[in-house]
């Protein structure tokens, strides 16, 4: 007999001393799934996540190459973003019917070409036209790569699963991007594109190796069980929170490296480097959240997380108004904040989104979560240019700050109804 039958037997006849056995019993089991393929999902949430990061650090050299402003190179983001958030749930929705595998398969094959057109684009539309499939290709493989986690994990470990998956595109963030921005300073920006072709290549031959033939999973939500569960009480204005926390993001991430220009006169190699500190510190920053999720509830850690993003982007303009070109020694620990503050929002919003929606219900509630962010990426840079268009680069911050201050509202909103 297992362990387990075992301890449904003793649940009814035996001591307390049993009970407490069948606890630790029960705590020392290990998962009976492959963490080796959830990694090889990840892999490819990892090359996803870099090219869709890795942008906004060689927009510079993007808008001199195909001679533009950096204005309208920022609107490469714009276009990934928004096409990324609408069209996912609808191409998901059409492939319902492919197995699993395959639209794994195709998808991030297709993520492989779009890179080298991306990185063979003579001219600004033909990288547009680019980074539209491109955001087909990761619509498509990403919330597919959360249904077959959700599918290969038993039911108790299924939110780790997701968290496996979904790391690669924070793991991106803190390694992907940094490192983007180093290939182009060093052999331009084209080579960023061909490095994430060669990576999402990896990740596919691995895949071919490590998916199963079949797999069990069901296909995921269709367009009216998204918004079913969309409309659902708070989950609406937990999503427009997401909103608004990425548009706050986005409006200073797009163009933070223009802005490091201005406000501390670096150079294309020097401003990865300082992305490379920001990476970290949202690694931690995600840590951090999850942490002080369980601690504290998410209701306590959102309420820190929030405002202390506002005033560090608010602070981000202060510094280069009052010390530009001069005022790298400032900025770095605002930066390390930024990672810290901003990114630890992301866990207990996750967890407040399944809280309000249901466990049953968290792959589709996650997957409205990520399209509603992609809009607030969206909608952030096209702020940001909106932004430098009328002011200057340096007041991307306050804008930011602006932003994080909307979600602060809607957040607080949002709880006090529930509560009520």
């Amino acid at each position: 007999m297992s362990a387990s039958s075992d301890c449904a037997v003793t649940a009814d006849t035996s001591t307390s001393g049993s009970a407490k056995h069948c606890r630790n019993q029960a705590t020392l089991a290990k998962p009976d799934y492959d963490r080796g393929t959830l990694y090889t999902l990840a892999l490819g949430t990892f090359a996803v996540g870099t090219e869709g990061f890795m942008i906004a650090a060689i927009l510079p050299s993007i808008a001199t190459s195909l001679g533009t402003s950096v204005q309208a190179a920022g609107q490469l983001v714009t276009i990934f973003a928004l096409t990324y958030a609408l069209s996912s749930p609808i191409l998901t929705a059409l492939t319902a019917a492919w197995p699993r595998r395959r639209l794994l398969m195709v998808s991030l094959a297709g993520f492989v070409v779009a890179n080298l057109i991306a990185a063979a684009a003579p001219g600004y539309w033909w990288l547009a036209g680019a980074r539209v499939l491109l955001a087909f290709a990761a619509g498509l493989y990403v919330p597919n790569a959360n249904a077959v986690a959700s599918a290969l994990a038993p039911a108790a470990y299924r939110g780790r699963a997701l968290a496996i998956v979904n790391g690669g595109i924070t793991v991106a963030v803190a390694l992907g991007v940094p490192a983007g921005a180093l290939v182009g300073a060093h052999f331009g920006w084209r080579a960023t594109f061909v490095g994430v072709a060669g990576l999402s290549a990896i990740a596919l031959s691995v895949l071919g190796i490590r998916l199963p033939r079949e797999i069990a999973a069901s296909a995921p939500a269709g367009l009216r069980e998204r918004l079913s569960v969309a409309v659902m009480p708070g989950v609406f204005s937990a999503l427009l929170t997401t909103t608004l926390w990425a548009t706050g993001a986005y409006v200073v991430y797009t163009y933070v490296s223009p802005f490091l220009v201005s406000a501390a006169d670096l150079a294309p190699e020097q401003a990865g480097l300082v992305l490379t500190l920001l990476g970290i510190c949202a690694i931690g920053g995600v840590t951090l959240g999850g942490h002080a999720n369980d601690r504290f509830g998410t209701r306590r850690a959102q309420a820190v997380a929030l405002p202390i993003s506002a005033l560090t982007f608010a602070s981000l303009t202060m510094v280069a108004l009052i010390w530009a070109p001069h005022a790298l020694l400032a900025i770095l620990p605002l930066v390390a904040l930024w990672g810290l503050s901003a990114w630890s929002f992301f866990p207990p919003q996750q967890a407040r989104l399944v809280g309000v929606a249901g466990l049953s219900h968290t792959p589709v509630v996650l997957s409205l979560n990520a399209s509603f962010m992609y809009l607030g990426f969206s909608l952030g840079a096209i702020l940001g240019s909106v932004v430098i268009t009328l002011a200057s680069v340096a007041w991307i911050g306050a804008a930011g700050a602006a932003c994080m201050l909307c979600a602060i509202a809607v957040s607080a909103f949002a709880w006090r109804r529930d509560r009520t």
